[in-house]
């Protein structure tokens, strides 16, 4: 058997075994874990209509009032989204998102008004469109 075509068959074998061992894993029961729900806070700042200057820092907010007990994902991260397009330009992560508020810089971007933020937790939640101005 030629050395490639050796590899190649190793790597199958590899794969199939990983394969199966995660098919084994999502095929043993969970009991006794706490329900986790998802949770998506409405974001309240920006607000349709507000303004932003680049440089500037903002406190982004949303509404913790009615939070579930058990939260599938704690970790919050802000990413600015234009238009109908979320960009790569992360404002804030690695926050509890139960705060209901991170301190953030605007970014150097093209000024425009259909800028709007989405806050991840465990789901995606978009502020409302807002204006960046330079």
């Amino acid at each position: 058997m030629s050395p490639q075509l050796s590899v190649l068959k190793n790597g199958f074998v590899v794969s199939a075994a990983i394969g199966m061992l995660a098919n084994i894993a999502t095929a043993i029961p969970v009991s006794g874990l706490e329900k986790r729900d998802v949770y998506t806070p409405p974001v309240t700042y920006p607000h349709a209509g507000t303004v932003w200057y680049k440089g500037q820092r903002h406190n982004v907010t949303w509404d913790t009032a009615n939070h579930p007990v058990n939260i599938t994902n704690k970790l919050g991260r802000i990413w600015l989204r234009k238009g109908d397009i979320t960009t790569p330009v992360i404002l804030g992560e690695n926050f509890d998102i139960l705060l209901g508020r991170i301190e953030v810089t605007v970014p150097w971007v093209i000024p425009d008004t259909d800028y709007s933020l989405v806050l991840f937790g465990d789901s995606g939640n978009f502020s409302p469109q807002f204006s960046i101005q330079e």
